[in-house]
C-alpha cells in the first residue's frame, strides 16, 4: 500500500519554482543537466521543460540499493556518460538525498573530469539519514525518514509511474523502513 505524501500538484508547483531559479541563475549560459538513474528520469523530464536556458542532458546511472529498502553503500555505475563535460556548468539533478554516500561518490567522479562548475538539485531531502553531508544548492522537498516510491522512486522497480510521491507501506511499521 502507498500512502501519498507529496501530491501531483505540489510537486509541479515546486518544479516549476527551481526551474525559474535556475534560469535566473544559469542566464546566458548553457548547462548540462546529468539526471542520475533511474530514479530522477520524471524529476529531469519536468525540470528540463521548466529551464529556459539552453542546455543538453546526459544520464549517468548508479545503483545503491538494489531491491533493499535502505542503501547499501557501495556504489555501482551502471551507466556513465556519452559526452565529456570538462570546462562546461554541470547540475547533476538526484531524485533523494539521504545518508549523502551515492551523491558524495557521484560528484566526486563528475569533478575529477573538469567541468567548470557542479551544483546539485534534489527532488528530496531525507536529514534525518545524513551521514556524509552534501550541499544541495535547489531542493523541492525535506521529508521524515520513511520510504518513498513515486514520481521516478522506486521499490524493487515498481511505483515509478505513481504521479505523486508517496509512502510505501501502511501504519507505524513504514517509518522504520
Amino acid at each position: 500500500m502507498v500512502r501519498p505524501l507529496i501530491p501531483e500538484a505540489d510537486l509541479a508547483r515546486r518544479v516549476r519554482e527551481i526551474g525559474e531559479a535556475i534560469t535566473r541563475d544559469y542566464a546566458g549560459r548553457d548547462l548540462v543537466i546529468v539526471s542520475v538513474l533511474k530514479g530522477s528520469f520524471v524529476f529531469t523530464a519536468d525540470l528540463v521543460r521548466a529551464i529556459e536556458v539552453p542546455l543538453r542532458v546526459e544520464f549517468f546511472g548508479v545503483r545503491s540499493y538494489g531491491h533493499r529498502t535502505e542503501s547499501s553503500g557501495e556504489v555501482q555505475i551502471t551507466l556513465d556518460l556519452a559526452h565529456p563535460i570538462t570546462g562546461e556548468d554541470v547540475l547533476v539533478v538526484e531524485d533523494i538525498v539521504d545518508t549523502g554516500l551515492t551523491l558524495t561518490y557521484l560528484l566526486e567522479q563528475l569533478r575529477a573530469r573538469g567541468p567548470r562548475s557542479v551544483r546539485v538539485c534534489a527532488l528530496l531531502h531525507k536529514p534525518a539519514r545524513c551521514v556524509r553531508p552534501v550541499d544541495i544548492d535547489y531542493l523541492g522537498f525535506t521529508i521524515d525518514d520513511v520510504f518513498v516510491v513515486g514520481y521516478g522512486l522506486d521499490h524493487a522497480e515498481r511505483y515509478r509511474n505513481l504521479p505523486y510521491v508517496g509512502v510505501l507501506g501502511d501504519g507505524p511499521e513504514a517509518a522504520a523502513r
